[in-house]
């Protein structure tokens, strides 16, 4: 069984429509049951789960409903999450701490709870869906920033603990990617073109062209990155924070 968090659109929608079509049983969830059913139909997955993942409870109530439903996990793909961009001297603690728990300890939490059913079963997958503004700070995103960074020393936390009991875990840092995160209404592109005076328009084509390869991603391409992670042509990958960004972050690691 293979469980993906924030799977009612973008990239957890597609990266579960894409382990559904290769053969996992798998499950999505979300906050809104409406969301949540059109992502079970429309990824072909086995349970959708309606949780609040940024609640302390969240995720073990998540973990124990699709046990029950499908058997044992062994695979969990952590995507949940929220970006939005703001000064950094205008952020609020609530601000900040609000993220903290949505976009990190709703990880932390979901691989805690998920641990004695991989490290019982003999191994399993863990891929967290980090950010390029994890291996370089977005100034204008200061707290999602920071968050996704933390993503990454979580994530080679768990890969170092665990990888004797047979668990990999590694981490996707996407870059700019055509969903309702950019695009939606109120979204970033939106959010951008308030505060530089362009036009929506204009600023997803400098986004674009801020990529060497020209363009934001699509959902389906960082899908495939961590389809290939959760698969067993990466059985030896673990501790490693995979880019797929358009060559976006000018490094090698």
């Amino acid at each position: 069984m293979c469980l993906i968090t924030g799977s009612t659109s973008g990239i957890g929608l597609a990266t579960a429509r894409l382990l559904a079509e290769e053969g996992a049983r798998v499950v999505v969830c979300g906050r809104d049951p409406g969301r949540v059913e059109r992502a079970r139909r429309e990824a072909g997955a086995e349970l959708g789960v309606v949780c609040d993942l940024a609640e302390s409870g969240g995720p073990d109530a998540l973990l124990a409903e699709a046990a029950e439903a499908l058997g044992p996990v062994r695979c969990v793909v952590n995507n949940v999450g929220v970006a939005y961009q703001m000064r950094f001297e205008e952020l609020t603690d609530l601000q900040w701490d609000e993220m903290w728990q949505l976009n990190v300890m709703s990880y932390v939490r979901t691989i805690r709870a998920a641990l004695p059913t991989l490290r019982d079963g003999g191994g399993g997958v863990i891929v967290n869906v980090s950010s390029t503004a994890g291996k370089r700070p977005s100034t204008g995103m200061p707290n999602y920033s920071v968050t996704k960074a933390a993503v990454l020393s979580l994530s080679r936390l768990v890969a170092d603990l665990y990888a004797r009991d047979g668990v990999r875990c590694n981490a996707v840092t996407p870059g700019p990617t055509a969903t309702d995160a950019w695009l939606g209404d109120g979204g970033l592109a939106d959010q951008q073109a308030a505060a530089s005076g362009k036009t929506k328009a204009e600023v997803l084509e400098a986004v674009g062209n801020g990529r060497p390869l020209g363009r934001l991603a699509e959902p389906d391409e960082i899908a495939a990155v961590v389809a290939f992670l959760c698969s067993d042509r990466a059985r030896y990958v673990t501790g490693a924070a995979w880019s797929a960004d358009g060559g976006t972050v000018p490094i090698i690691i």
